[in-house]
């Protein structure tokens, strides 16, 4: 059985970079080497791996990589901390004119 991998990397520039592979160690010696000149993490080296989450089939890491991409970083730390409770509060509309807060 194959397995995926969404990940998270911290960049040298505190950015963070979400990806997906079927093989973590190659994908995160890849970005650490610089093997791909037009990568993200190029220029943002050394990389550091703050989160891995393993999946069983590829259309569930494709699906959770994309939403995650979407997220702030604030969400994705909360993610990478395990700090769960968090992630409802940071998704949450805080726009004024958001529903719950129409008189």
């Amino acid at each position: 059985m194959n397995v995926y991998y969404v990940y998270i990397l911290k960049c040298s520039d505190g950015l963070l970079y979400t990806g997906m592979t079927n093989n973590i160690s190659r994908r995160i010696a890849e970005h650490s080497e610089g093997r791909n000149k037009n990568c993200f993490t190029y220029k943002r080296r050394p990389v550091e791996l703050l989160f891995h989450q393993c999946f069983n089939y590829v259309n569930q890491a494709i699906y959770f990589e994309k939403k995650i991409k979407r997220w702030s970083a604030k969400k994705k730390l909360a993610l990478v901390n395990g700090e769960f409770d968090m992630l409802q509060i940071l998704s949450e509309c805080r726009n004024a004119s958001h529903y719950k807060y129409k008189l």
